[in-house]
């Protein structure tokens, strides 16, 4: 056998290895866009509330009104991309996004703040909830949540460096300038996404009317196994975005932590994030995503009773809210992966409609914790904590429904 003979196998294998990282890289920087959109501008929070005349529950409502596109965008992207294949939503979602990151930009008011975020949002959710599906294109099970696992931990760089990266830019040129940058993101993602195939062939893709898919979404929703996954979801997102909405204010404004340093204190939870999803994918073939699922919301829900007591009685100051906020945030690793990967498990021919209901469902109920947060704003950390408590009940609540799902189903 000749040296190139020999070569040309482990030419095939590295040429695949290649592609596949390639692909893995563009869908992490796809799934990254729900983070960039709003974890950039977290830290100049208070500096747009001075500057827009606003005070901080209504600066908090723009995190609300990006959750409301962002999640009913999502069933829209979603039945279309069953439909017509994968790349063409996204792109057009990115354009949609970077329409609104300007319009973010050139804000006058909060008021058109928030209609700007709507549209950015309806934008970046199809990039989000369409990655996932092509990770269900091309895998299935527990190798779907390993893979999503994957991608989570690397697109969790976004959210990492967004608070600083984001602190800086609004240090140097103003908070302006933070959408200014993700326009650039924008353009750079549509550059990217041409670069990467089609997953959905046609021969799998659907044939009937867009409008049944609305009737699909109403007949998923009948499954206990769905609704276990996506409320563990849910509840759990509500408890995030009590988090994303609340601590700009909680460490900034009560507890007087310098802007430039919040980038760290958001950034430890990002390593943690980071961490569980490598553990849980190297562990979920092995214990399975229902019992990791369990797992995760158990110590969710102590981590929220604890972040409670101390929101409410100031015990152990900062550290207080911070280390209890951390193990609630670590456990994204185990709670969002699974329940997302196990929703679509059963059903590979409708992946983009799943996913999206999923998203859906779980974005809008940040809705509710962004937003109750925002509504009972007094100045003080409880009412981020006891929304994330009362959330990481529901979560795990959530989490038993699909563990009685599947014993009855058996």
């Amino acid at each position: 056998m000749s040296t190139s003979e020999m070569m040309e196998p482990r030419d095939g294998i590295a040429t695949a290895a290649t592609r596949r990282w390639h692909l893995l890289a563009i869908l992490s920087a796809l799934m990254g866009f729900a983070s960039i959109s709003t974890d950039f501008y977290l830290p100049a929070m208070p500096v747009m509330a001075d500057e827009l005349g606003a005070d901080s529950g209504n600066v908090e409502y723009t995190i609300s009104g990006f959750l409301i596109g962002f999640s009913l965008g999502q069933l829209l992207w979603g039945a279309i991309s069953d439909k017509y294949g994968r790349r063409l939503p996204v792109g057009l979602g990115l354009l949609l996004f970077v329409i609104g990151s300007a319009g973010c930009a050139l804000s006058q008011s909060v008021e058109a703040m928030i209609l700007w975020r709507i549209l950015q949002a309806l934008g970046a959710c199809a990039g989000v909830v369409l990655s996932r599906a092509m990770v269900r294109d091309l895998y299935e099970g527990p190798r779907a949540a390993q893979m999503l696992s994957t991608l989570i931990a690397v697109m969790a760089i976004a959210p990492l460096l967004g608070p600083i990266l984001g602190s800086q830019i609004a240090a140097l040129a103003g908070w302006r300038a933070i959408f200014w940058t993700l326009v650039i993101l924008g353009l750079l993602a549509i550059g990217g996404l041409l670069t990467i195939p089609e997953t959905l062939p046609v021969e799998r893709r659907r044939t009937d009317p867009l409008i049944g898919a609305f009737r699909r979404y109403a007949n998923l929703l009948t499954h206990r196994k769905i609704l276990g996954y996506a409320g563990a979801g849910a509840f759990f997102y509500s408890g995030m975005y009590a988090y994303i909405a609340g601590t700009p204010f909680a460490f900034i404004t009560y507890h007087h932590v310098p802007a430039e340093y919040y980038g760290l204190l958001f950034g430890a939870g990002i390593i943690g994030i980071v961490i569980t999803n490598l553990v849980n994918a190297r562990l979920v073939q092995r214990f399975g995503m229902d019992r990791i699922l369990i797992v995760g919301t158990f110590v969710a829900m102590l981590a929220g009773f604890v972040l409670a007591v101390n929101a409410y009685s100031d015990l152990a100051g900062l550290w207080g809210l911070f280390l209890p906020l951390l193990v609630f945030v670590s456990v994204t690793g185990f709670v969002v992966a699974n329940s997302i990967a196990g929703a679509m498990s059963d059903y590979p021919e409708q992946a983009g409609s799943v996913s999206a209901l999923v998203g859906a469902i779980q974005y809008g109920s940040g809705i509710a914790g962004s937003g109750l947060v925002g509504l009972f704003a007094d100045g003080t950390p409880w009412p981020m904590g006891w929304v994330i408590a009362v959330m990481s009940i529901g979560c795990v609540l959530c989490a038993l429904l699909v563990t009685s799902a599947t014993k009855t189903s058996r």
